[in-house]
Parts: structure tokens; C-alpha cells; sequence
């Protein structure tokens, strides 16, 4: 009698070729979206801000000019060959304080937007797939969350724990798990009856297999979109929070710090606000149009309405 076992498990080897074969489809589909980006010339604008914010934030220890915490006699000097953007009102060096600051805002907001994803992903796959009272319990749940405003949400929380980076980022990524459980649960309950599931689930797959290997693949499109428009909104929480003194604390800094600090010196020397300011801008404004663009492209329908 022939044997029952597939090729790939009774010889390794066999599945190789099935293996490349895989990743060969990876990277065309790399490519492809790629070419997407290219052809939408916002979200590729969009990518190219994006990518300067974090290149600037995690390469800061190098190319900072100076300690940003270490201040010196030329309190409020102008933009100069020694100074690219001035120095503050302690005389510590604007560039490389906007540096450093750049690494503790990407910090708080993709740290928060990771742990949004990962729980309102579970809830949402939870809520969607099994229904019923854990559907309702959860959702109500939800509910009471977002019947608060992101900030105000996020202030209460900060208000209540103290003013620390910890808990900062507990903040923001509490504010963002219901929108995510939402987007998630949304896009489970139309796929769930889809035939490539009904056909998993008559094959004999478990709840949890259905859930990790057949749906949640087909959400992660619109869990990307979404990441991509909550990392700028978290960029200006963080910063509101630190301009209201309980996010990053002095002399630590930040943005929103940063901001703080420049408005009894705007007069004097409006470089303190305007640096700052326009980091925060050229931030939001990167991850804004890379995520609009991201979005035309993994939704055909909007693709085809533009």
C-alpha cells in the first residue's frame, strides 16, 4: 500500500525546493509593493520622512554634535558653523537635544503601538471568531474605552501612575486597543465565513489553528494601515504629555519638553520652539502619508476610486 506520508516529511530534502519556492513569492511580493509605493509619490515622500525621523533617532549617538545634556556659557546662541541650530536656554546644544529627542518619541510610540497591536489583535480575533457572551464582554469593554478621548485617556492614566516612560507608553497603548480590537474583530467576522475557512475547519482544525493560521493572516493589511496612522498620533501624544510635564522628564529630551521650555523664550529666540515644532511636523506628516498611501494600496477599492 502506498504511503500516506507527504514527501516533504518522510525526506527533508524534498521540501526544500517547496521552501524556496515560498520565498522566492515573498520577495516578488516585496518587490511588487515596492513598485506600489514608487508609483504613489506621497507615500513614498512619506516613506522617505519616516525613514529620515528613525535614521536620525537611532543613529543620534553618532551623529549628535554634542552631549545634549552638557551646558555651556552661550546661553540662546543663534544657528552658526559651531552650532547648527543654536543652543537653549542652559546652552546645550538645540541639534543634538532634537536628536536625542527623536529616539524618545519613535521609543514611546512604536513600543505603544506594538503592545496596541498585540492585545487588540487578540481581543479583536477573540471577539470575531468565537462570538457569543465573550463577544459582548469584550466589546463592552471596548466600548467604555473609547468613550473617552485618546488624550484624555492617556492623561488620566499618566495623571494616576505618575510621570515616568513606562508609563507613558501604558498610556498610549491602552488609548489604542480598542481601535485596534475593533478594526480587527471587523475584518474576522466577515472573513470567518469565507470557504478556505469552512473547508480548514471541516478538515478538522482546531479553533486556535483557524484563528492564527487562516484569518490572521488575511487582517494583517488593515493592521498595518492602522499602525502606520497611530505611530504619528502617538508621536504627538507623547509630545502633548512631555509639554505638559508628564511624559519625559527634564533633563532628559523630548519634543513635547522641548516645546514647554521655548515658550518663555520665543521672543528672544523663536529657533528654541520652531526646531522642535517642525520635527514633530515632519514626524506626524511622514507616517501620515505613508499610511494613506499603504492603504490605497492594500484596498483595491480605494485604488480604483482615485
Amino acid at each position: 500500500m502506498a504511503s500516506s506520508i507527504p514527501a516533504s516529511v518522510a525526506d527533508p530534502a524534498a521540501g526544500a525546493p517547496a521552501a524556496a519556492a515560498v520565498g522566492r513569492a515573498d520577495r516578488r511580493g516585496m518587490r511588487a509593493l515596492w513598485r506600489q509605493v514608487r508609483r504613489r509619490k506621497t507615500a513614498l515622500l512619506g516613506l522617505v520622512l519616516g525613514a529620515a525621523v528613525l535614521t536620525g533617532a537611532l543613529l543620534a549617538p553618532w551623529l549628535a554634535p554634542a552631549n545634549p545634556l552638557a551646558m555651556s556659557p552661550a546661553r540662546l546662541a543663534a544657528p552658526s558653523t559651531t552650532t547648527w541650530l543654536g543652543t537653549d536656554q542652559f546652552g546645550r546644544d538645540l541639534l543634538s537635544r532634537l536628536l536625542f529627542g527623536a529616539r524618545a518619541s519613535m521609543l514611546v510610540a512604536f513600543t505603544a503601538v506594538a503592545a496596541a497591536v498585540g492585545v487588540g489583535t487578540a481581543v479583536g480575533l477573540l471577539a470575531g471568531y468565537l462570538e457569543g457572551t465573550l463577544d459582548h464582554v469584550l466589546m463592552r469593554a471596548v466600548d467604555v474605552l473609547m468613550a473617552f478621548p485618546t488624550l484624555l485617556l492617556a492623561l488620566a492614566v499618566v495623571a494616576t501612575l505618575g510621570a515616568s516612560l513606562p508609563n507613558l507608553i501604558l498610556a498610549i497603548a491602552l488609548a489604542y486597543i480598542p481601535i485596534f480590537s475593533r478594526v480587527v474583530r471587523g475584518s474576522v467576522l466577515s472573513i470567518k465565513h469565507h470557504d478556505f475557512v469552512q473547508a480548514s475547519r471541516a478538515l478538522g482544525a482546531g479553533n486556535a489553528r483557524i484563528m492564527l493560521r487562516e484569518i490572521l493572516p488575511n487582517v494583517l493589511a488593515p493592521i498595518i494601515v492602522q499602525s502606520t496612522f497611530n505611530l504619528s498620533t502617538a508621536i504627538m501624544i507623547e509630545a502633548a504629555l512631555s509639554f505638559l510635564g508628564l511624559g519625559v522628564q527634564p533633563p532628559a529630551p523630548s519634543w513635547g519638553s522641548m516645546l514647554s521650555e521655548a515658550r518663555s523664550f520665543m521672543e528672544l529666540d523663536p529657533w528654541l520652539a520652531i526646531a522642535p515644532g517642525s520635527a514633530i511636523t515632519v514626524a506626524v506628516l511622514g507616517f501620515n502619508l505613508f499610511g494613506d498611501g499603504l492603504r490605497d494600496i492594500l484596498d483595491p477599492r480605494l485604488a480604483g476610486e482615485r
